[in-house]
C-alpha cells in the first residue's frame, strides 16, 4: 500500500497541463524515486474524475472509462512509496464525493472485478481494519493524504477557461456570463470547478491544515520551471536532469479567433462526440488554425471583472485564516485594480471575421494538399511489389566449395 498519496484536484488553467506533461514523460524517472504517476495515460486520471464526479457521461468515454478510478485505486494499493493523482476536473467533485475518494486512497485496496466499477466504501473492503490490506499491510495503517491546489487569480481563470469552453465548440455562454450557476454538480464547465475557497472547503475536511498545499502560480518574469519545481518539492520529486522541452502548455485565443469559433461551432453537427471536440474543434481548428494569429487579448466586461475582483480578495482571506501551507505569495491571487480597457465579443465587426475565416480557409487548403500528396505517397508505397528478399549469405559448404574451386584453377594456370 502507498505510504503517501499526492491529491491535485486542479484549478484549471494553473499550469496544470504542463506539470501533468512533465511528470508522465519523467514516469520511470519518478519511479526510481519511489513516486507512482498511475494510469495507462493521462485521460486515465480524467476518466477517474468523471467517476468520483459520478458523471453520466462516463460510459461514452471507452469501454473501460467507468473502471478508471478503481484501476487508479488499484495500482495505488500495490505500491509501497509515494502515489500521485492529478486532474483539474477533481476539483468539481462535492464534499460528499470528495470524502470518499480520499478515505479510499487512505487505504486503497485492489478493485474486485466482479463488481465492476460500483466504487468501494470510503472505509475500504469489509474487515481492513482487523486484516490489513490486500498487500499484507499492518491493521489500521493508512496513507498520509496531501492535498494541492494549484491556484492563480480569478479573472485570469475565468478568462482562460472560457477561451477553454469555446475551443471546445461550447457556444452558448458570452464570456460576461460564463460559467452560468445552476448547472449539474458533476459539470466540469461549472462554478465550482474554478472558486478556490469552494474547491478548498469540498476537499479538505479531514485532512490536517498544514496538508493542505495552495500552491500560487509565479508570475511571468519567474523562471519557466518555477512552477513545477514548486509542485516536484511538494511531491518529493528531484527534478534535476529532467527534460521539460516537449511538455505541453495550453496557449490562449484572440478575441476575434474567439468569436469565430463561436460562429462556426453551431454548425458543427457531426462534431458532438468529446473525442471530435477534443481532436477538431479544439486540436485542429482552434490550435492548429485560430491559435497562430496570436490575436487580440481581452477581458470580461467591468461589471463582471469587479464580482471577480471581490470573490479574489474572499478567497485569500479564506485561505490565509485557513492555516493551509501556502507556496508563493497569496496577493498574486488578487485581480489587479488597474486593467487594460479591451473590447467585448459583441464589438467584433464582420470584416473582422471575414478577415480572420478567410485565413483559416487558406489554411484549410494548404492542409488538405498536403494530406492528398501525401495519402497518394502512400497508396503508390502500398500498391508497389515488396522488393525481392536479400540473398542469405553463404553457407560454410558454399565458401568451402568456391575455396576449392578457385584452387582448381589456379593450379590448372600453373600448369
Amino acid at each position: 500500500m502507498a505510504r503517501r498519496v499526492v491529491v491535485h484536484v486542479g484549478l484549471p488553467k494553473t499550469g496544470t497541463t504542463y506539470i501533468q506533461s512533465v511528470l508522465w514523460q519523467n514516469r520511470d524517472r519518478l519511479a526510481e524515486q519511489g513516486i507512482l504517476f498511475p494510469g495507462r495515460s493521462r485521460r486515465q486520471h480524467m476518466r477517474a474524475s468523471m467517476v468520483v464526479r459520478e458523471h453520466p457521461g462516463v460510459d461514452s468515454r471507452a469501454k473501460d472509462a467507468a473502471r478508471a478510478w478503481d484501476d487508479l485505486v488499484s495500482e495505488i494499493a500495490a505500491w509501497p512509496g509515494t502515489a500521485l493523482v492529478s486532474h483539474e476536473f477533481f476539483g468539481a467533485a462535492t464534499a460528499e464525493q470528495a470524502a470518499r475518494a480520499l478515505g479510499r486512497l487512505r487505504r486503497p485496496a485492489p478493485a474486485d472485478p466482479e463488481q465492476g466499477a460500483e466504487p468501494a466504501s470510503a472505509a475500504g473492503p469489509a474487515g481492513a481494519d482487523e486484516a490489513g490490506s490486500a498487500y499484507g499491510d499492518p491493521p489500521g495503517e493508512e496513507a498520509e493524504i496531501d492535498l494541492v491546489v494549484t491556484a492563480r487569480d480569478l479573472l485570469t481563470i475565468t478568462t482562460s477557461y472560457w477561451q477553454e469552453f469555446v475551443k471546445h465548440g461550447f457556444a452558448g455562454q458570452p464570456l460576461a456570463e460564463f460559467p452560468r450557476p445552476g448547472g449539474p454538480a458533476f459539470d466540469e464547465w461549472g462554478p465550482a470547478v474554478l472558486d478556490l475557497e469552494s474547491v478548498l472547503r469540498a476537499w479538505s475536511g479531514g485532512l490536517p491544515p498544514e496538508r493542505v498545499h495552495v500552491l500560487v502560480v509565479p508570475g511571468q518574469d519567474a523562471p519557466r520551471t518555477s512552477l513545477l519545481d514548486s509542485f516536484a518539492a511538494i511531491l518529493g520529486f528531484d527534478t534535476r536532469g529532467v527534460d521539460t522541452q516537449r511538455a505541453k502548455e495550453n496557449t490562449s485565443l484572440g478575441l476575434i479567433e474567439a468569436e469565430l469559433i463561436r460562429r462556426v461551432a453551431p454548425r458543427l453537427d457531426g462534431f458532438r462526440a468529446p473525442l471530435d471536440r477534443g481532436v477538431w474543434i479544439r486540436g485542429y481548428l482552434a490550435h492548429d488554425q485560430l491559435v497562430p494569429r496570436a490575436g487580440e487579448r481581452f477581458l470580461p466586461p467591468p461589471e463582471r471583472i469587479e464580482e471577480l475582483r471581490r470573490r479574489s480578495v474572499e478567497a485569500v482571506g479564506y485561505v490565509r485564516d485557513s492555516g493551509f501551507t501556502v507556496h508563493g505569495d497569496l496577493d498574486r491571487l488578487l485581480v489587479p485594480d488597474v486593467l487594460p480597457a479591451t473590447r467585448q465579443g459583441e464589438d467584433v465587426t464582420d470584416a473582422e471575421l471575414l478577415d480572420a475565416a478567410t485565413d483559416t480557409i487558406v489554411g484549410l487548403m494548404e492542409d488538405v494538399r498536403r494530406y492528398r500528396k501525401e495519402t497518394k505517397q502512400l497508396r503508390r508505397q502500398l500498391a508497389a511489389p515488396p522488393p525481392p528478399p536479400p540473398s542469405p549469405p553463404p553457407s560454410r559448404w558454399h565458401r568451402l566449395r568456391a575455396r576449392l574451386g578457385r584452387r582448381t584453377v589456379e593450379e590448372g594456370e600453373g600448369r
